[in-house]
């Protein structure tokens, strides 16, 4: 087992001892946002974490492929006729096939080298395709609160959930935009994702589903200190 493989099976952990609910609603928020962005028939997941994204898109789009580094994820997954599930690291996958959408969700912060996952993944689109890139957003104003409440020295600094998931380092609006552009794509559009003033854990814990509701639509209007920030991509 190489180094990066033993690091991401690691970090799929978590994914089955301390992800809450409203982890999995994030989710579907995330889903909901890049849905409009995106028409395809095949569809390139990098990345599965739990497989909830990966049954939203296999449950939406005509085929699937999903390329997990972890063994474990990969094989908690549920098999289905439209879904083609490979165990591989990102840099040693090879398709047989371009895609007409590529979902990067939550993958950037933790690959050791984002620009360069993104270039290798630029030449599997199609030509009229997408890439759909989702990070954590570092100006997420529940981390703006922990650096007051000096729970953090800076909204960039990695705290212990963080290290938990395997994170290497945390996004705001303007990195993603850079990584992006180094990669060689083209932005189409970069929206925020749910406004998130407390930690996961409160909102499971104490606020209603018009409230979970109320703050995914305020997220469109304050996308730059949303918790997730998506980013709709283009080859140039």
């Amino acid at each position: 087992m190489t180094t990066e493989t033993a690091r991401v099976e690691q970090s799929a952990t978590w994914y089955t001892t301390k992800q809450l609910d409203f982890d999995r609603r994030l989710v579907g928020f995330r889903f909901r946002a890049m849905l409009p962005h995106v028409t395809a028939r095949h569809v390139l997941e990098l990345g599965s974490g739990d497989g909830v994204m990966t049954a939203m898109l296999a449950d939406h789009f005509e085929h699937v492929t999903v390329v997990e580094g972890s063994r474990h994820l990969l094989d908690a997954i549920p098999d289905r006729p439209n879904l083609t599930k490979v165990h591989s690291l990102f840099e040693e996958f090879q398709p047989g096939r371009p895609f007409d959408a590529i979902i990067m969700e939550h993958v950037l912060e933790h690959v050791e080298d984002p620009v360069g996952i993104l270039r290798l993944a630029t030449p599997w689109l199609a030509p009229e395709g997408v890439i759909v890139v989702g990070v954590p957003n570092a100006h997420s104003f529940h981390r703006l609160a922990a650096v007051k409440m000096g729970l953090l020295p800076d909204v960039h600094a990695l705290n212990e959930r963080d290290h938990e998931v395997g994170h290497r380092r945390v996004y705001d609006w303007d990195s993603l935009r850079a990584d992006v552009e180094a990669a060689g794509l083209e932005i189409a559009c970069m929206e925020g994702v749910f406004f998130k003033p407390l930690s996961n854990g409160q909102i499971d814990q104490h606020w209603s589903e018009e409230m979970i509701e109320g703050f995914f639509e305020l997220g469109k209007d304050f996308p730059r200190n949303a918790a997730e920030i998506t980013a709709i991509c283009r080859r140039p």
